[in-house]
């Protein structure tokens, strides 16, 4: 690990072996019940940063509701529920599949995006975050899409650099199958990334959430859910909208882990406290 990761927590103003988690939630835009879903569990939960898929129909709507929370920008080029659907809003043919909107699959995104064109979608999409009033404070990648292959992943490091915000990115165990040194090439550029991700494959965080607690390393952990509440539209077009609704749940009304949280010592933070740091480098 880099010098500046060996030392974040305690460049956060913390002890060097202090135990720092940021608790994110992904999905900002989604949909409305996602919205209400996400800022219920930033307001009145566990959650200390939220970003948001600028592409989304239901982005605008999410803009409308920010009071200043901690929130980034999602970096969105999929869509991948088949009965809804959302792409580019920048004129990005290779950015579309056969029924106009962005590809379902990461491969397919990777197969046939051309990076000008993706690179320009990308920085609209702060660029929008930005007119509709988020002081963004990270960025991050949907699907991971943009963290798997060097040629996009340059393209996420150029916009952390141009915008000096810190992103997220798969521990450092992950390069080796990845195949290219990508914390490395963030710390070079002094990006500032958190130590561990506790990646969650598929939509659901309890167990991923109470396992992390429980093996809590000192540094800085970022854990993440996707919470939303339960409306008939999540439920038509979402087949995972059950533990969207448990990711709620387990951020604003669980007891049990609010306890775990107090016995692990760990203190929260949000990625504006990464930010800060990062711009005064």
């Amino acid at each position: 690990m880099s010098e500046l990761g060996e030392r974040l927590a305690h460049r956060l103003g913390r002890k060097p072996d202090a135990k720092v988690l940021i608790i994110s939630a992904d999905g900002l835009g989604l949909s409305h019940a996602t919205n209400v879903g996400v800022y219920e569990a930033l307001r009145d939960g566990l959650v200390s940063s939220a970003s948001l898929m600028v592409p989304a129909p239901w982005a605008r709507e999410a803009s409308s509701r920010h009071r200043g929370e901690d929130v980034g920008v999602h970096l969105t080029l999929n869509a991948e529920h088949d009965r809804y659907r959302w792409g580019p809003i920048t004129h990005a043919p290779s950015l579309l599949d056969g029924d106009g909107g962005f590809p379902r699959t990461v491969h397919d995104m990777w197969e046939h995006a051309d990076l000008d064109e993706l690179r320009r979608e990308l920085r609209a999409q702060v660029e929008r975050a930005i007119l509709w009033g988020f002081d963004v404070t990270h960025l991050n990648s949907h699907l991971g899409a943009l963290t798997h292959r060097p040629e996009f992943f340059d393209a996420y490091l150029d916009l952390a650099i141009e915008f000096n915000l810190p992103i997220r990115l798969p521990d450092s165990t992950a390069e080796r199958s990845i195949g290219f040194p990508f914390r490395a090439l963030a710390s070079e550029e002094s990006i500032l990334v958190p130590d561990r991700f506790a990646y969650v494959p598929t939509v659901g965080s309890r167990l991923a959430i109470t396992d992390a607690l429980d093996e809590l390393e000192p540094g800085v952990t970022e854990l993440h859910c996707r919470p939303s509440i339960d409306t008939p539209e999540q439920r038509a077009f979402d087949d995972h909208w059950a533990q969207r609704v448990d990711d709620h749940h387990l951020m604003c009304f669980d007891t049990t882990l609010r306890r775990q949280l107090e016995r692990s010592g760990a203190v929260v933070v949000g990625f504006r406290e990464l930010r800060e740091l990062q711009r005064s480098l």
